[in-house]
């Protein structure tokens, strides 16, 4: 247990705030997987604009965003091609 004032502070910050991240980290998770379950736009959608939040939020990085996004992008594009072909 920290005894210096401040460290007992940022103790406290520290929990606090790896509960939002928790919390932004377990909403994008969720997205992701409902997108990858029943991929369609308004998934995609939802999936999307968790990801960026997480992004934007430092707690997951740009890079990886964007590899997300790309990977559920061409899930929905695939899909949309095998429902077209299917008559």
């Amino acid at each position: 247990m920290p005894i210096i004032k401040s460290a007992i502070k940022k103790m406290h910050e520290d929990r606090v705030r790896a509960q939002v991240n928790e919390k932004t980290r377990a909403a994008y998770k969720k997205a992701v997987k409902a997108m990858r379950t029943k991929p369609n736009l308004g998934t995609l959608k939802t999936a999307f604009s968790a990801i960026d939040t997480a992004a934007k939020k430092h707690v997951i990085h740009k890079n990886k965003a964007a590899r997300l996004k790309s990977h559920l992008s061409h899930l929905t594009a695939k899909t949309a091609v095998l429902k077209t072909a299917a008559p």
